[in-house]
Protein backbone atom coordinates (compact mmCIF):
# COMPACT_ATOMS: atom_id res chain seq x y z
CA UNK A 1 0.00 0.00 0.00
CA UNK A 2 1.07 3.61 -0.46
CA UNK A 3 0.27 6.19 2.24
CA UNK A 4 0.45 9.80 0.17
CA UNK A 5 0.54 11.76 3.19
CA UNK A 6 -0.65 15.73 1.03
CA UNK A 7 -1.02 18.92 3.37
CA UNK A 8 0.03 22.78 3.65
CA UNK A 9 4.12 23.38 3.98
CA UNK A 10 3.99 23.19 7.84
CA UNK A 11 1.27 21.06 8.20
CA UNK A 12 3.00 17.88 9.66
CA UNK A 13 3.44 15.91 6.74
CA UNK A 14 7.45 14.88 7.48
CA UNK A 15 6.71 14.18 10.61
CA UNK A 16 3.81 12.15 10.10
CA UNK A 17 5.70 9.99 7.42
CA UNK A 18 8.61 9.08 9.94
CA UNK A 19 6.18 8.41 13.30
CA UNK A 20 4.14 6.29 10.57
CA UNK A 21 7.48 4.64 9.55
CA UNK A 22 8.54 4.16 13.33
CA UNK A 23 5.25 2.30 14.00
CA UNK A 24 4.64 0.59 10.50
CA UNK A 25 6.49 -2.55 10.43
CA UNK A 26 8.81 -2.78 7.11
CA UNK A 27 7.44 0.53 5.66
CA UNK A 28 9.62 2.87 4.07
CA UNK A 29 9.65 6.63 3.34
CA UNK A 30 9.73 7.89 -0.41
CA UNK A 31 10.15 11.57 -0.67
CA UNK A 32 9.58 13.34 -3.97
CA UNK A 33 11.20 16.51 -3.10
CA UNK A 34 14.79 14.59 -3.55
CA UNK A 35 13.68 14.36 -7.60
CA UNK A 36 12.62 18.09 -7.50
CA UNK A 37 15.55 18.86 -5.47
CA UNK A 38 18.10 17.16 -8.21
CA UNK A 39 16.14 18.79 -11.14
CA UNK A 40 17.08 22.10 -9.53
CA UNK A 41 20.81 21.71 -9.11
CA UNK A 42 20.82 20.61 -13.04
CA UNK A 43 19.44 23.65 -14.13
CA UNK A 44 21.22 27.17 -13.85
CA UNK A 45 19.42 28.79 -11.29
CA UNK A 46 17.98 31.49 -13.18
CA UNK A 47 15.48 28.43 -14.57
CA UNK A 48 14.52 27.39 -11.15
CA UNK A 49 11.03 27.53 -10.58
CA UNK A 50 8.83 25.40 -8.88
CA UNK A 51 9.84 21.88 -9.86
CA UNK A 52 6.44 20.44 -9.94
CA UNK A 53 5.91 22.45 -13.08
CA UNK A 54 8.77 20.16 -14.87
CA UNK A 55 6.93 17.49 -16.71
CA UNK A 56 10.33 15.42 -15.85
CA UNK A 57 9.49 15.67 -12.23
CA UNK A 58 5.88 14.35 -11.92
CA UNK A 59 6.89 11.51 -14.80
CA UNK A 60 9.60 10.68 -12.32
CA UNK A 61 7.77 11.04 -9.28
CA UNK A 62 5.34 8.55 -11.26
CA UNK A 63 8.02 5.90 -12.03
CA UNK A 64 9.84 5.86 -8.89
CA UNK A 65 6.62 4.56 -6.72
CA UNK A 66 5.18 2.76 -9.31
CA UNK A 67 8.71 0.99 -9.12
CA UNK A 68 8.35 0.88 -4.71
CA UNK A 69 4.70 -0.31 -4.86
CA UNK A 70 5.80 -2.82 -7.50
CA UNK A 71 8.91 -4.10 -5.72
CA UNK A 72 8.44 -3.24 -1.81
CA UNK A 73 6.94 -6.00 -0.18
CA UNK A 74 7.37 -5.60 3.35
CA UNK A 75 4.95 -2.78 4.27
CA UNK A 76 3.71 0.48 3.44
CA UNK A 77 4.99 3.29 0.96
CA UNK A 78 4.96 6.24 2.59
CA UNK A 79 5.00 9.68 0.80
CA UNK A 80 5.15 12.77 2.22
CA UNK A 81 4.59 15.99 -0.47
CA UNK A 82 2.21 18.72 -1.11
CA UNK A 83 0.26 18.61 -4.38
CA UNK A 84 -2.62 20.95 -4.52
CA UNK A 85 -2.58 21.34 -8.37
CA UNK A 86 -5.60 18.98 -9.42
CA UNK A 87 -4.05 18.15 -12.77
CA UNK A 88 -0.57 16.77 -11.10
CA UNK A 89 -2.71 15.47 -8.57
CA UNK A 90 -4.49 13.74 -11.40
CA UNK A 91 -1.17 12.91 -12.77
CA UNK A 92 0.58 11.62 -10.25
CA UNK A 93 -1.67 10.19 -7.68
CA UNK A 94 -4.55 9.45 -10.33
CA UNK A 95 -2.06 7.07 -12.81
CA UNK A 96 -0.63 5.58 -9.56
CA UNK A 97 -4.47 4.63 -8.49
CA UNK A 98 -5.18 3.39 -12.37
CA UNK A 99 -2.27 1.01 -11.98
CA UNK A 100 -2.26 -0.41 -8.68
CA UNK A 101 -6.15 0.41 -7.51
CA UNK A 102 -7.38 2.45 -5.10
CA UNK A 103 -7.46 0.32 -2.08
CA UNK A 104 -3.85 0.53 -2.52
CA UNK A 105 -3.22 4.06 -2.93
CA UNK A 106 -4.36 6.28 -0.17
CA UNK A 107 -4.37 9.64 -0.01
CA UNK A 108 -4.73 11.94 3.35
CA UNK A 109 -5.00 15.97 3.40
CA UNK A 110 -3.85 17.31 6.59
CA UNK A 111 -5.59 20.54 7.78
CA UNK A 112 -5.47 22.85 10.28
CA UNK A 113 -6.87 26.41 10.85
CA UNK A 114 -4.57 28.76 8.92
CA UNK A 115 -3.12 30.47 12.09
CA UNK A 116 -2.34 27.26 13.50
CA UNK A 117 0.14 26.52 10.11
CA UNK A 118 1.59 29.88 10.80
CA UNK A 119 2.85 29.08 13.94
CA UNK A 120 3.94 25.77 13.42
CA UNK A 121 6.12 27.10 10.49
CA UNK A 122 7.38 29.62 12.95
CA UNK A 123 8.31 26.96 15.65
CA UNK A 124 10.64 25.53 12.91
CA UNK A 125 12.21 28.70 11.54
CA UNK A 126 15.29 28.74 13.40
CA UNK A 127 14.80 31.81 15.33
CA UNK A 128 13.98 33.24 12.67
CA UNK A 129 10.52 33.39 13.20
CA UNK A 130 8.32 33.33 10.00
CA UNK A 131 10.60 35.02 7.79
CA UNK A 132 13.02 31.59 6.62
CA UNK A 133 9.54 30.46 6.01
CA UNK A 134 8.78 32.77 3.40
CA UNK A 135 7.52 30.61 0.00
CA UNK A 136 5.69 28.67 2.95
CA UNK A 137 3.87 31.71 4.03
CA UNK A 138 2.88 32.81 0.38
CA UNK A 139 1.22 29.36 -0.57
CA UNK A 140 -0.41 28.90 2.50
CA UNK A 141 -3.83 30.13 1.85
CA UNK A 142 -3.83 28.36 -2.01
CA UNK A 143 -3.09 25.34 -0.27
CA UNK A 144 -5.47 24.93 2.49
CA UNK A 145 -8.46 26.19 -0.11
CA UNK A 146 -7.44 23.42 -2.97
CA UNK A 147 -6.83 20.48 -0.23
CA UNK A 148 -10.68 21.32 1.41
CA UNK A 149 -11.99 19.81 -2.20
CA UNK A 150 -13.72 17.07 -2.26
CA UNK A 151 -10.73 15.18 -4.69
CA UNK A 152 -7.77 15.63 -1.86
CA UNK A 153 -10.48 13.64 0.83
CA UNK A 154 -9.10 11.89 2.91
CA UNK A 155 -9.16 14.83 5.26
CA UNK A 156 -7.66 14.76 8.45
CA UNK A 157 -8.17 17.99 11.15
CA UNK A 158 -4.90 18.22 13.09
CA UNK A 159 -5.40 20.85 14.65
CA UNK A 160 -5.81 19.01 18.05
CA UNK A 161 -3.88 16.41 17.62
CA UNK A 162 -0.46 15.04 18.45
CA UNK A 163 1.75 13.70 15.80
CA UNK A 164 1.48 10.12 16.76
CA UNK A 165 -2.33 10.93 17.23
CA UNK A 166 -2.26 11.61 13.31
CA UNK A 167 -0.03 9.01 12.42
CA UNK A 168 -3.03 6.92 14.14
CA UNK A 169 -5.70 8.08 12.11
CA UNK A 170 -3.90 7.91 8.97
CA UNK A 171 -3.09 4.50 9.78
CA UNK A 172 -6.64 3.80 10.92
CA UNK A 173 -8.58 4.86 7.76
CA UNK A 174 -5.63 3.13 5.77
CA UNK A 175 -6.57 -0.40 7.47
CA UNK A 176 -3.29 -0.85 8.88
CA UNK A 177 -2.26 -1.98 12.67
CA UNK A 178 0.09 0.56 14.33
CA UNK A 179 2.18 -0.34 16.60
CA UNK A 180 1.01 1.13 20.29
CA UNK A 181 2.87 4.58 21.07
CA UNK A 182 5.47 3.80 23.99
CA UNK A 183 7.42 7.53 23.43
CA UNK A 184 7.59 9.89 26.58
CA UNK A 185 6.70 13.53 26.10
CA UNK A 186 10.47 14.64 26.22
CA UNK A 187 11.74 11.56 23.74
CA UNK A 188 8.50 12.99 21.49
CA UNK A 189 10.23 16.16 21.57
CA UNK A 190 13.83 14.88 20.92
CA UNK A 191 12.07 12.64 17.98
CA UNK A 192 10.54 15.41 16.77
CA UNK A 193 13.84 17.68 16.95
CA UNK A 194 15.66 14.93 14.93
CA UNK A 195 13.04 14.81 11.98
CA UNK A 196 12.84 18.34 11.59
CA UNK A 197 16.71 18.57 11.51
CA UNK A 198 17.32 16.31 9.58
CA UNK A 199 14.76 17.96 6.98
CA UNK A 200 16.60 21.63 6.73
CA UNK A 201 17.26 22.81 3.42
CA UNK A 202 20.09 24.56 2.72
CA UNK A 203 19.52 24.99 -1.00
Amino acid sequence: MLLWINGPFGGGKTQTAYELRRRLPGSVVCDPEHIGFGLHRTLPEALRGDFQDLPAWRQGVYEVLDLALRRHRDGPVIVPMTLVEPAYFAEVVGRLRDAHGADRVRHFALLAERERVLQRLSERGLGRGLKRESFAVRKLDGCLERLAGPEFADHIRTDELTVPQVAERVAGLAGLPIAANTDGRVRHRLRRMRVGLAHIRFD
